[in-house]
């Protein structure tokens, strides 16, 4: 291990203060113990742990007729939870908070209780102890194992349902980290399943994968188990499953589903990671899995391809090509969560939580983890968390739309955090100083890190640097956003504000001295400026801007273009000097366009911005013409969309008048498919006239029969002629304008 990785490792306050290496898995135990599972010399050990449970109060007097035995100590400082309380057990624990939501009528995570407790016994214990996962281990030495299941429907019926009899799980497809590969197959469903637990059980990995695991896989298994009467005893103390209803925020979704635990092992779903990336770079056309590695370029050319609705026949014609289907679903799962997860590896090496649950936390939540576990091990009273109120974000305008050429791009790097520590914006309750120290320490590990991966010799070694510095750099970029986070214990919603309008002041300064010296400003966003350079002394503007910045805030011209096309604020498309064409914002890439009008928005912008808009009447008339003849698959006609809310409250909303009906939700109510808030829904529109209802005429897309094709031409060219004239004027061509269009529309050259 590397002198500058071990720097890191001896942060106590990023790494926790206790230095136990190759911990892989925590869970409680009978006798009040967590066992605690290690890789020791290459070989798999444990070890019990006496495991003693606390919570914080703000007064001693509010347990004075708690039943359950208890340790008080007084904490040191001025925070509202002056107080910590060790109970003997968890059952003390649990008896604990039902006391004291009685007696305060306050839950434990409401940000005005007197009291507060973490409801989950691991992190409380790695809390307690300065333990953490993984310290000492490469994301390689992880044994992780990745698994995809093949299932039968009876006939007459569109979708498997594990609680039919006619249904079943015809294979099972495993692979592993290590490079074992397995495939299982077996007419006696009993054995089969049987069969399923004995491997995992000699694999012993300390990881499960796969592509929509929690939802499909383990929900599907653990069904057919309970019909069959097997004990999915896949634990490493040969328990069964658990599970229970649990919810995810990713961004704008909301994403419900049935969290399935494994004793002594952790469950990681690469559905709900590629999600999770998708919110930066929203660049999928869909989560599945096959788009996903495609996406990545971790799709072997000689994968094998099967419709969902070819899988079982074909199982029982050609059995060898569902194996190499199977195992190919294994493969690319594996490798899109090589690329994916490795941040989360490191992460948990940081945060008091297991594994599994660092993948699922909030960067917010995972930072006020740090400030508590130190606060706890200095014995030092923590605040409650404020009261939540709107403050003012950061600086977005646009000063000019249409088709701009030769454009820069200046970027204040890392501005908010390079705000908070040049001028020491600090959230005003951290008596012990954390927060800066973090941040400080977290900058310049990442240098280090960055350093480490440019001297890396090994592909292994360069992306494990890549992940840490990737790691350092979410983290980073979340301790502004801790600020005003409503749940943050030491947030600070003053101190965000003076973040966010320091910002405004640096920017507002950087355009104004841009616009003297002739610049033309096209837009700005946060923390970056796009402009069109004057003509005198271009080379010396970065060192010249530079010059006019406070101390710590540093700029960076990091972009170079050939044009630009200016829609609205947070919405253009930049074309780089080798012609790669990148869109931002979701007027320009949206999923709520189809695949055909995403292409076609593509192909017009290119045209557009290199001098080659004469040319787009015949790319729209080949585009018609495409619609027309009926051409394309049902790929670049459907539509896919996520449901936000059940089909229960949905039908609830329709009956109150709180919304419209929509055509995923109708579909899926005709499915008979039990579908969940965050699964997605990929439809067509069909009739023959250009104005219809899209709930009463539309298909799944697994429908569609290009034999018989029933996809609403004039709808779909209608769509196309809506976007080209939307676009269209603001290019220069001559389509009708609206009286709203904006003035001041035109060409910069």
């Amino acid at each position: 291990m590397k002198a500058g990785e071990l720097s890191f490792l001896k942060n106590e306050l990023l790494f926790g203060r206790n230095p136990v290496a190759g911990i892989v898995a925590v869970e409680p135990v009978p006798g009040d113990q967590m066992r605690v599972f290690r890789r020791e010399n290459g070989k798999l050990v444990s070890e019990d742990q006496p495991f003693r449970p606390f919570l914080w109060v703000s007064e001693a007097a509010l347990l004075a007729q708690l039943q359950a035995k208890h340790e008080i100590v007084e904490l040191n400082g001025n925070g509202s939870y002056r107080h910590l309380v060790w109970l003997n057990s968890w059952r003390d624990s649990l008896a604990a908070r039902k006391y004291l939501q009685k007696a305060t009528n306050y839950s434990g995570n409401d940000p005005a209780s007197p009291y507060f407790l973490l409801s989950d016994p691991v992190q409380q214990h790695l809390m307690a102890t300065g333990q953490t996962s993984f310290k000492g281990m490469r994301f390689e030495e992880l044994h992780r194992l990745q698994l995809d299941i093949e299932t039968d429907c009876g006939e007459n019926y569109q979708f498997s349902n594990p609680q039919r009899e006619s249904d079943r799980i015809l294979c099972v497809a495993l692979s592993d980290s290590r490079g074992w590969e397995h495939f299982l197959a077996h007419e006696d469903e009993t054995k089969l399943l049987e069969e399923l637990v004995a491997v995992i059980r000699e694999r012993n990995p300390d990881v499960l994968e796969g592509h929509n695991i929690f939802k499909f896989d383990l929900w599907y298994l653990a069904n057919r188990a309970r019909l069959r009467k097997v004990k999915l005893a896949l634990g490493r103390d040969g328990s069964e499953l658990s599970v229970h209803s649990s919810r995810i925020q990713i961004a704008e979704r909301t994403i419900n589903y049935p969290k399935y635990e494994i004793f002594g092992r952790h469950v990681v779903d690469t559905f709900l990671l590629v999600q999770a990336y998708d919110v930066s770079s929203r660049e999928l056309e869909s989560f599945s899995l096959k788009e996903v590695a495609r996406h990545f370029g971790v799709a072997s050319p000689k994968r094998t391809y099967l419709a969902a609705d070819e899988i079982a026949a074909t199982f029982r014609s050609d059995r060898e090509r569902v194996k190499a289907y199977a195992l190919d679903d294994v493969r690319e799962t594996r490798a899109v969560a090589d690329l994916l997860s490795q941040s989360y590896f490191i992460q948990a090496q940081i945060f008091p939580f297991a594994y599994q649950d660092v993948v699922v936390r909030g960067n917010a939540t995972k930072i006020d983890s740090l400030f508590l576990r130190e606060y706890l091990a200095r014995r030092q009273s923590v605040p409650q968390p404020d009261a939540a109120r709107p403050y003012a974000g950061g600086y977005t305008d646009i000063f000019f739309t249409g088709v701009a050429r030769n454009v820069w791009h200046c970027d204040v790097q890392s501005l908010y955090p390079s705000i908070i520590l040049s001028f020491d914006v600090l959230p005003k309750r951290d008596e012990l100083g954390i927060f800066r120290s973090l941040l400080a320490d977290l900058r310049q590990f990442r240098l280090q890190a960055k350093a480490a991966m440019k001297d890396a010799k090994q592909q292994r070694e360069r992306e494990h640097y890549d992940a840490l510095q990737a790691t350092f750099k979410i983290l980073i970029n979340s301790f502004y956003g801790y600020l005003g986070f409503a749940q943050a214990h030491f947030g600070d919603y003053n101190a965000a504000e003076t973040v966010t309008a320091k910002g405004r002041e640096i920017l507002t300064q950087m355009i104004e001295w841009l616009k003297e010296r002739g610049a033309q400003l096209i837009e700005i966003d946060t923390d970056g400026i796009y402009f069109v350079p004057p003509k005198k002394e271009a080379d010396k503007l970065e060192d010249q801007l530079q010059a006019t910045l406070p101390r710590g805030i540093d700029v960076e011209f990091d972009g170079k273009f050939r044009a630009m096309f200016s829609y609205k604020a947070k919405n253009y498309a930049l074309l780089d000097e080798n012609g790669r064409l990148t869109l931002t914002g979701g007027a320009l890439r949206s999923r709520g366009l189809e695949k055909f009008q995403r292409e076609f928005l593509e192909e017009f912008l290119v045209l557009v911005m290199t001098d080659k808009v004469d040319d787009s009447p015949a790319l729209l008339e080949r585009y018609r013409e495409a619609i027309r003849n009926r051409a394309w698959p049902v790929e670049m006609l459907m539509k896919t969309e996520t449901l936000a809310d059940s089909l229960e409250t949905y039908q609830a909303k329709v009956r109150e008048s709180a919304r419209n009906k929509s055509a995923p939700y109708e579909l899926a109510l005709k499915a008979g498919r039990g579908y969940q808030p965050g699964d997605q829904i990929s439809f067509y529109v069909t009739g023959t006239t250009r104005k219809v209802s899209a709930y009463e005429n539309c298909k799944l897309a697994s429908e569609f029969d290009p034999k018989q094709r029933d996809e609403n031409v004039d709808y779909y060219l209608d769509k196309l002629d809506q976007l080209y004239a939307k676009f269209a004027p603001l290019c220069g061509l001559k389509v009708q304008r609206t009286s709203t269009e904006d003035p001041r529309q035109g060409s910069l050259f």
